[in-house]
């Protein structure tokens, strides 16, 4: 489904790493029993952690290089954690939060900095509305899928095929202030194609436009002020869907008559996945869900199906005795309910995907100045401190044991 590829005159389109230049790498959770499908299970797993003591606690706790029982840590910014060492934990379980856990699959996490082995502190100081994620997919020549995908929640960053990306915000401070954009972008978009150019703007041509190339996306200036509008219009559409509907506020809908709807109960433990086209049918050992449009099941990020992947996280074995082991008794309605939705976001996009596949391979050719005229503008090459994280002083954040820190 990516359509296309960095072929044509690469130098002529400038990196989106130019144009938003404050990136951060992929967080990394070291562990996998602090992130889950569900809530319940981790204040189970929390729970059956702190009843734990001496060497039980540490073998459940999954030690690594960079964290252990004994760490000390600041808490994360706007969490509410304890920050005494985790082996005299003994405290209540903090209140999970929403994650993108990989393309599309929004679980919950325990935002607790002594459980995270890389939990990159600089965005969570800017999480939260009206915050979105754009973030960059690793490059795999070939692959089916977008090059950049859009959340709302606080993402992971890691791609299917294991290849890391990059995070870029687009705004700089909480609350929305500040473009995570090149100084002058905006200026000179305006002035090209018209007054009134915004940072979602400016993220919708991106989602409508980037390719894929091995040194990062590349976003293909317009050739002009009609070109700019259809891909503003066609990205918001993109943007509205992947972010689940953060741009217009609602929630996104398919057609009447091709919503999908249980149309025979999940079983309690489903171990398989296919897909009936005939029937449109999504089935789930003896459970069915339709209509499911093909380009939902076909739906790849980094050639990896988005809905194989979102079922394997849910049904995977784990160690028998691990935090991990502790889930859920059986599939909760939950879950159908979260399938059903994103069954919904997959269709849109892939109902559009030909649509913004011919699009960015018409702006790549129409957008023939590029860097050029960026460069000539003044707006690139981007200066250092647009590629460091804004300060952010406006409240004060506890350190290990309860100190505090000052930012």
């Amino acid at each position: 489904m990516r359509g296309v590829t960095d072929d044509a005159r690469p130098q002529d389109a400038p990196l989106l790493d130019e144009l938003m230049p404050w990136s951060v790498a992929p967080l990394r959770f070291g562990r996998s029993w602090i992130v889950a499908p569900d809530a319940r299970t981790l204040r189970t797993r929390w729970d059956r952690l702190v009843a734990a003591e001496g060497a039980e606690r540490e073998a459940l706790f999954r030690p690594s290089r960079a964290r252990t029982p004994a760490s000390a840590v600041a808490a994360l910014p706007g969490q509410r954690t304890g920050t005494v060492r985790f082996a005299r934990e003994a405290g209540p379980c903090p209140a999970p939060v929403r994650v993108a856990h990989g393309p599309f699959d929004e679980q919950w996490l325990l935002p607790d900095h002594r459980l995270i082995d890389t939990a990159r502190p600089e965005l969570w100081r800017v999480a939260g509305e009206p915050q979105l994620f754009a973030v960059e997919q690793g490059y795999v020549p070939g692959a089916a899928g977008p090059a950049l995908l859009v959340t709302a929640a606080l993402p992971e960053g890691r791609s299917p095929a294991g290849r890391p990306g990059r995070i870029r915000p687009l705004f700089r401070r909480p609350g929305g202030h500040e473009p995570n954009l090149a100084p002058g972008l905006l200026d000179f978009l305006g002035e090209r194609y018209g007054d009134g150019a915004d940072a979602h703007d400016w993220l919708a041509w991106t989602v409508a436009a980037a390719r894929p190339s091995p040194a990062g996306c590349r976003v293909p200036l317009p050739g002009g002020p009609e070109a700019w509008a259809v891909g503003v219009a066609l990205g918001r559409d993109l943007l509205d869907a992947q972010s689940r509907g953060a741009l217009s506020g609602t929630k996104p809908r398919l057609p009447g008559g091709r919503r999908p709807y249980v149309r025979a109960a999940v079983p309690a433990r489903p171990t398989t996945l296919a897909y009936d086209s005939e029937d449109e049918a999504l089935v789930l050992d003896g459970g069915r869900i339709s209509p499911v449009p093909a380009e939902a099941w076909e739906f790849r990020v980094d050639g990896v199906r988005v809905l194989e992947q979102w079922f394997a996280h849910r049904t995977a074995p784990a160690e028998p005795g691990s935090l991990e082991a502790i889930g859920p008794a059986a599939w909760p309605q939950e879950w159908t309910s979260e399938l059903l939705d994103l069954i919904t976001v997959l269709a849109l996009l892939g109902a559009r995907e030909p649509e913004r596949a011919a699009f960015a391979a018409g702006a790549a050719e129409g957008g023939a100045e590029g860097a050029a005229a960026l460069r000539a503008a003044g707006v690139l090459p981007p200066p250092a401190r647009a590629r460091r994280p804004a300060s952010v002083l406006d409240h004060r954040e506890e350190g290990p044991e309860g100190q505090f820190m000052l930012l």
